[in-house]
């Protein structure tokens, strides 16, 4: 997967979602296996790196559409953000599992950005097809109220604690009343992150879920 990534010309796509002045190293070849090793980890019973991917991804899924049928007010989710998209994954299992929605992936590297939509263009065309926009995602630029959903997905334990505090207000920023933000990350369970969600709360205004 990788070398297929280096041999190719995955980076001809780097001035079509380049902004020029963000600056981030190139380490796009290998966020795939790390991100699918990652899935491996937190779903110990599956028997491939794929079955767990697909699991996690699932789950996540379900717990989001469930969130906006409890809480949106019948509305459908049109316009979704998805934020630290890396390569693509969680933007494309969103695209597929929404494919009436507006799908934006945001990430500050383009490298990752080439390979999105690299990769993206080895899948079946989409109505809608995904946007990929280089930028930060604690400022994003993009209007307010202009989501119904935000993902973070397998970014905040990336992140020192003021990143993520700058990340969650940017996401409640953008979301629509009644959105949805969805959040999944490794080890969901342990003390730093349960501490760190916490002490967020009262950026929502209401419960996250």
């Amino acid at each position: 997967m990788t070398r297929e990534i280096l041999e190719s010309d995955v980076y001809k796509e780097l001035e079509t979602v380049q902004n020029p002045p963000l600056v981030y190293p190139d380490c796009a070849a290998e966020a795939e296996p790390a991100t699918l090793s990652m899935a491996r980890r937190s779903v110990p019973e599956a028997t491939s790196m794929d079955e767990a991917n697909q699991i996690l991804r699932g789950n996540w899924l379900k717990r989001i559409q469930q969130h906006s049928e409890q809480h949106s007010g019948g509305r459908a989710i049109r316009d979704i953000l998805d934020i630290g998209c890396s390569v693509g994954i969680s933007t494309r299992y969103l695209a597929e599992t929404f494919p009436l929605a507006k799908v934006t992936g945001l990430d500050l590297s383009p490298y990752f950005l080439s390979v999105a939509q690299f990769k993206g263009k080895e899948d079946p065309p989409r109505a809608k097809p995904i946007r990929w926009t280089h930028a930060n995602g604690e400022e994003t630029g993009l209007p307010s109220n202009s989501f119904d959903l935000v993902s973070i997905s397998l970014v905040l334990h990336e992140l020192p604690r003021t990143a993520t505090v700058n990340m969650m207000k940017e996401s409640f920023r953008l979301l629509r009343p009644g959105g949805t933000l969805a959040i999944i990350d490794q080890a969901p369970n342990s003390k730093v992150l349960q501490v760190r969600f916490s002490s967020m709360l009262p950026l929502a205004g209401t419960p996250l879920s």
